[in-house]
């Protein structure tokens, strides 16, 4: 059928299906002074169930409660802004991710895994003398073996750009992160090395008092929102770009920086989509995109124009995230978009909500392939099509392929499964991001 695409349903190990979309031609389916750096560098990024005996299906359950926790401290934001209560003690920040970037801290460098976040911005790893701590698969930061570490002035531009800080010895901080987490220490400037490339005087916390949940697979975070606290905005380096591997895919994903963020080069121009990058003055660390629209097969859904609006107060929006699993859309939509599929995929819908995912259909037995309608996201200058793979999910022993995709209120996410295999360059000169369809493992 014209609006369908070709989804074959191969059985690889753990009895899980390769889902493999239809060919192309088918119309369905800087205030520390620290240098520049001048090459840029990669980091190689491992999923956080890498290594643990999951099937593909199993993984992206354990995402999506991961992401359900995720999109709460997002609404979370959202609530704070939009409101000027006095009781709100700390800053409230998504603070837990999908992704661990190793690199090492201080003089002589000591190596560290810690979580990658585009949601927020600072810098934190976990040191002694610790009040409070997580346990974390590395030994804790010792600052006092470091010859590099200082702590940060009170006067310190980066210190008045914490959210919350106070002065006593030195600039110290508190960052909550909207589930009772919350990390508090001391600011410092810091070494810190990516692979052989080493970057000094990097503002850094010190967290003494640490708790919560959704730390524990790291050391620490290394924020890469659009405030002054990020490691994008302290490298002084205006492009970033990531390229995940898919979910099972047991290849590292990997994060490029700099002057390697556009490595790799497009056969065609069509192939690269490129859309405006949207600020909030609210929620000044999120990547904003403007969705306008969205098409399940041949069909262009009536979402109204102002669903995926951004509002003064920081509410609503649709940001890009690495962190979160699934994507997340306002219920509005996202109940368009089931139904369209319920009605396109002619397949029975499967109701025991035993997958933790909204949108599941019955697989007919001893069946190799289905039809799956293609989906786009109408982002402003690029109609995005996903593969397949990016957002039906097969499970053969489970009986079942599910959508991966949920609703949400108050504000919607672009989620990790719909990025996978794919170049995701951030231009923060230029203001736009863009997407260029990549074998993630090949780079």
């Amino acid at each position: 059928m014209a609006n369908m695409s070709c989804l074959s349903l191969v059985v690889v190990a753990l009895a899980m299906f390769a889902l493999v979309s239809s060919p192309a031609s088918s119309t369905s389916r800087r205030v520390l002074e620290h240098p520049k750096v001048q090459n840029g560098f990669r980091v190689k990024l491992k999923h956080v169930d890498s290594g643990k005996n999951l099937t593909k299906f199993e993984r992206i359950q354990h995402g999506v409660k991961r992401g359900r926790h995720r999109l709460q401290r997002f609404k979370a934001m959202a609530l704070v802004a939009s409101s000027n209560s006095d009781q709100i003690d700390a800053p409230v920040l998504p603070g837990n991710g999908e992704f661990l970037m190793k690199l090492a801290i201080g003089t002589p460098p000591e190596t560290y895994s810690a979580i990658l976040d585009t949601g927020s911005d600072l810098i934190w790893t976990q040191c002694k003398p610790c009040t409070q701590c997580f346990d974390q698969p590395t030994p804790i930061f010792d600052p006092k073996k470091s010859s590099s570490f200082s702590k940060l002035s009170c006067s310190s531009k980066l210190c008045e750009a914490l959210p919350q800080s106070t002065c006593s010895d030195g600039c110290e901080y508190l960052y909550g992160y909207g589930d009772y987490s919350s990390t508090q220490g001391i600011m410092a400037s810091e070494t810190l090395t990516f692979g052989k490339v080493s970057v000094p005087n990097v503002a850094l916390g010190c967290g003494e008092d640490n708790e919560g949940s959704g730390f524990s697979q790291g050391s620490g975070l290394v924020g890469l929102g659009r405030g002054p606290l990020s490691l994008v905005s302290q490298l002084n380096e205006p492009k970033f770009s990531y390229c995940l591997t898919s979910v099972d895919d047991t290849k590292s994903s990997t994060l490029l920086m700099g002057s390697l963020a556009s490595t790799v080069k497009a056969s065609s121009s069509s192939e690269i989509k490129t859309t405006p990058l949207i600020q909030s003055s609210a929620q000044p660390s999120f990547y904003y995109l403007s969705l306008e629209g969205i098409s399940v097969g041949e069909t262009s859904l009536p979402i109204k124009k102002s669903t995926f609006s951004l509002q003064d107060d920081g509410s609503g929006g649709l940001i890009i995230d690495s962190g979160t699993t699934i994507t997340y859309l306002e219920q509005s939509a996202f109940d368009l978009v089931a139904k369209e599929f319920t009605s396109q995929m002619n397949l029975p819908v499967d109701s025991s909500g035993s997958t933790g995912l909204e949108v599941c259909f019955t697989l007919p037995s001893g069946s190799t392939n289905i039809e799956v309608p293609k989906l786009v996201f109408h982002f402003h200058g690029a109609d995005l099509e996903l593969p397949a793979e990016n957002y039906m999910i097969a499970d053969e022993s489970m009986g079942l392929a599910c959508l991966a995709m949920g609703s949400s209120s108050g504000m919607s996410i672009f989620g990790n499964i719909q990025q996978q295999n794919m170049l995701v360059l951030h231009d923060l000169e230029k203001e736009t991001l863009s997407f260029l369809p990549t074998q993630c493992d090949q780079i």
